[in-house]
């Protein structure tokens, strides 16, 4: 239980990266053709147009890696309080997220690259707190 509430916050960001990144890439991995077309439909016209379904298979391994850290970094943090795989979930998806950013400024989708602000201040947050 002391764990608990001595690594609350960053259990919680732990929570909230498996909850956003394990469902995405469960999603994508579910129903693939879906999320291909749509994002070939979204690049088209950009150089990255013809790379949709390697990009989408890039992100959907980091998503489920992600939330495989994740899930580990809250156990680890509540067994041992330690919380180096902590850490790593919380770098990976700033990484993972960059990846999303630079593709969503790519496609001129301003809106979405800016709904991806908040997740990453949660998530560099993540990697403030436990570094």
């Amino acid at each position: 239980m002391q764990n608990l509430t001595t690594n609350i916050t960053e259990l919680l960001i732990l929570v909230f990266i498996l909850i956003t990144f394990m469902q995405s890439g469960i999603d994508k991995a579910t129903d693939w053709k879906g999320n291909t077309g749509w994002l070939k439909e979204h690049f088209s016209g950009t150089f990255l147009g013809g790379m949709v379904p390697m990009m989408v298979a890039i992100v959907m391994i980091l998503e489920v890696i992600t939330g495989i850290l994740a899930i580990l970094g809250i156990v680890w943090l509540l067994a041992y309080d330690e919380g180096g795989l902590a850490l790593y979930a919380c770098a990976l998806s700033c990484i993972t997220l960059l990846m999303l950013l630079f593709g969503q400024r790519i496609a001129k989708d301003y809106a979405g690259a800016f709904t991806l602000t908040g997740y990453f201040i949660v998530c560099v947050f993540g990697v403030y707190i436990l570094s």
